[in-house]
This record gives structure tokens, sequence and C-alpha cells, in this order.
């Protein structure tokens, strides 16, 4: 199926498992509000308890996203964002840290113009370890998918509640790193998961596959992180943490607010 074994994803997944704890995922957009307070926010990710990050590549279009999300992508452009800038946020978060998780995670638009190709090789080479393309179902996998996979780049995939076990085998047959589980149907940051019924979905999913499954989608609290990461390997939390920079007053407001809250996330995590 792939190249892809023991990327730093599959690490942080086993260290975490061999802890007998889970894992909690963070989403920034790269270059909001600039590119210097973006990677100031995702350096000090890692040490406020970012077990994986995941890395917002800016689109004009984000047919996902709710408006919290929206907003970052516009404010990310408006100051210069790009995906080349974004690898560029990557190389540097490298410099210092070599072993956290980095995920790019995005639309497809943006790559295709960049060449899957090219994208594939700068990744790697700027450090990034997988890539999540919102907008790219199974029937695309020569796209990016297949290539990202020989090259080493883990290529993770969302699985939803319309997800059904006719549907499943297809979106896991070349997905690698974890799965992303979106806990509700409908754009981000719109509403909270209903724990009990993300608890059977993810029940739902284990057959189907041996990867982690990481929820996302609503979860804002210290409380609902620790519910729902009772029931999977990883909680996502991204728009709670881009609403903060987005509601800021400042760069270093921005920064500690959000520190602030994946301290608090992390802890409800490990008490899950």
């Amino acid at each position: 199926m792939s190249n892809v074994s023991n990327t730093r994803i599959d690490r942080r997944f086993a260290e975490l498992k061999a802890a007998d704890r889970k894992g909690l995922v963070t989403y920034l957009m790269a270059n909001d509000p600039d590119y210097q307070t973006s990677l100031a926010i995702i350096k000090a990710l890692p040490g406020a308890g970012a077990d994986v990050i995941e890395v917002g590549m800016p689109f004009s279009d984000p047919m996902a996203e709710g408006p919290t999300i929206q907003a970052a992508a516009q404010r990310s452009l408006k100051s210069g964002g790009s995906l080349r800038r974004t690898l560029a946020l990557v190389r540097e978060f490298r410099k210092d840290d070599d072993t956290t998780p980095l995920v790019l995670m995005g639309y497809y638009n943006p790559i295709y113009r960049y060449g899957p190709e090219n994208f594939v090789h700068d990744a790697l080479e700027a450090g990034a370890d997988g890539v999540i393309v919102v907008d790219l179902p199974p029937e695309e996998d020569e796209e990016l998918c297949l290539p990202a996979l020989r090259a080493g780049l883990n290529f993770i995939r969302l699985a939803t509640p319309t997800s059904d076990e006719k549907r499943l085998p297809a979106l896991l047959a070349n997905t690698s790193g974890f799965i992303y589980y979106v806990s509700i149907t409908g754009i981000t940051g719109a509403a909270a998961p209903d724990t009990d019924t993300v608890r059977a979905e993810v029940a739902r999913m284990r057959p189907f596959t041996d990867l982690p499954i990481a929820v996302g989608f609503g979860i804002r609290t210290a409380d609902q992180a620790a519910e729902i990461a009772a029931g999977a390997d990883a909680v996502v939390v991204g728009s709670a943490l881009v609403s903060l920079v987005g509601n800021a007053t400042s760069p270093e407001v921005a920064r500690d607010s959000v520190l602030g809250l994946v301290r608090e996330l992390a802890e409800g995590v490990r008490r899950a």
C-alpha cells in the first residue's frame, strides 16, 4: 500500500499508547494573523501539551469550515499567507523541534497549483509528516494520496457520521498516520458533539482499521475534551483556538490565550 512506516506521527501515537494516555491534536492556520505571530504560537504548542500539530494551509474558499476558520484564512491571505510561506513556517519550526508531528491541512486547489509532486517533495523536505486534504476523495488517490504515501508522507483521511460500512473500506484503504473522525455533520466549529454518539461511532470504525482514531469538530473545553478522549485515541481542537487568535488585541494576547487553552485541553485529555 505505501512506504509510510515509522513516521513522527506513528512514533508519537506509539508513545501515547505505551504511556496509556490519549493525545491532543491542535489546529492553527499558518500566517494568522501574520507569519511571526503564528510561528511563535506554533513553536510553543508542544510545551503547552500539544502532541500533534495541524497547520492550516490558507485558501480563499475553505468549504468545510465555519465562519471562524474562514476568517482565519482571510486574515492569513491578507497578510501574505500562501502555501510557500506555510512550508517556510514548517521549516522554521523544525529547526528547534525534531519530534513533534506536523500535519498540513487544507484543500487541493493550492496544492494543484503548486504541483502535487513538488508539494510532496517540498513538504517532506520542510519537515512535514502528513497531509489532510479535505476535498480529495479516495477516487482521486492517484492525484496526491498515492504519491505522498510512496514518498513517506502520511495521508490522513476524514471519516464522518455518514461514512457507512460500504464507504469505510474505500476511505481507509490508503490512509496512514491516524484517522480524523469528524464528530458532527456540518462545518467546523458549528456545534458540540454528543459524547455517546461519538463513542458508538468510533467503536463502529474500530473493526475496519488498526490506526489511531482522533475525533474533532466542535470540541471547545477541557471537559468536552476529556469526555471525547475517553472513547477515542486523540482529540482535535481547531476553531476554539483559532477564535482566540481572531479576537486577540495583540500578538502577545493571541499567544497567551491560545497556550492557556491548550494547557487546559491537554489536562482534560490526560484526565481521560
